[in-house]
């Protein structure tokens, strides 16, 4: 059985993209949230998600290029002055595994965002982290372990199958992908040895920031069998944050694929059946 978790990530990061988000799921076959609770429009996507009650919304972790929830001087090693991490993904890791003081703010910090996110009152549907960064196994583990004190239940594993993706359109497979996914057996075991579920396969990466109509219309038709998490990166315009954090994104693309009538009757033609990660969760 093919089946697909239609998600964004990056919810409360800007208004234009909790705009998208919002229309996407009203209008298009967006089901799935992942809130920056630290981000800087976190407010109005919680408000936006209050008002949209079958938009499940899960915790967008960010430990690297995002603003922390705690401030710099509880995190000194692991952000800067500004209350961001760095866009470092070598330098917050060697932090993260090597040194004992950068595990305990990450655990800190990591507490904090659970904790922001129950404030909020939304129901909590799964977990990811910003730039794929559950995938280090320090914070993998603590997200989980954390994370299930808040009643956590489902993660993604971002493992990324070529074939459906050269059956659909350009792309080049190199060995940096193979031994990423390779490296998501780690995050799937840590996720089932807590007793949590995981989607089989997702679609994202290669592509990230170019989900275009296009690509997702030819991606339908290829789908394997099993739970696809399909995530975007929408936004009704890019702002001057995005444009420098993003710069190469087609962010208000995305958000047209997602309310492609394509899109949606190239996944009912492939029989891909829509779902959440509560259904994975209970084998619904």
């Amino acid at each position: 059985m093919k089946r697909a978790i239609i998600s964004a990530d990056d919810f409360g990061m800007s208004v234009e993209v909790n705009e998208a988000i919002e229309q996407a799921h009203i209008n298009g076959v967006l089901s799935t949230a992942s809130l920056m609770v630290s981000g800087p429009a976190a407010q109005d996507a919680v408000e936006r998600a209050r008002r949209l009650p079958s938009l499940h919304v899960g915790l967008h972790l960010v430990v690297i290029e995002g603003p922390s929830v705690l401030p710099h001087s509880r995190l000194p090693l692991i952000t800067r002055e500004n209350g961001w991490f760095s866009s470092s993904q070598f330098g917050l890791g060697v932090d993260y595994f090597f040194r004992p003081e950068g595990r305990r703010e990450l655990e800190a910090e990591i507490t904090a965002q659970f904790e922001a996110f129950s404030r909020t009152g939304l129901p909590l549907d799964h977990a990811n982290a910003h730039k794929h960064m559950h995938l280090h196994p320090t914070v993998g583990k603590m997200m989980i372990g954390i994370g299930k004190g808040y009643g956590l239940n489902a993660i993604r594993v971002p493992l990324e199958p070529p074939r459906p993706l050269y059956a659909a359109g350009t792309y080049t497979d190199t060995l940096g992908d193979a031994a990423l996914r390779r490296w998501t057996a780690l995050l799937r075991h840590q996720a089932h040895a807590a007793g949590m579920a995981t989607n089989d396969w997702c679609f994202g990466l290669a592509w990230s920031g170019h989900m275009t109509t296009e690509r997702m219309a030819a991606l339908a038709a290829h789908l394997p069998d099993g739970v696809s998490e399909i995530y975007f990166h929408p936004a009704t315009h890019k702002n001057t944050m995005l444009e420098e954090l993003m710069p190469t994104y087609e962010h208000e693309a995305e958000f047209q694929a997602l309310c492609s009538p394509g899109f949606r009757k190239g996944l009912e033609q492939a029989g891909a059946q829509l779902c959440g990660w509560q259904d994975i969760a209970y084998g619904a």
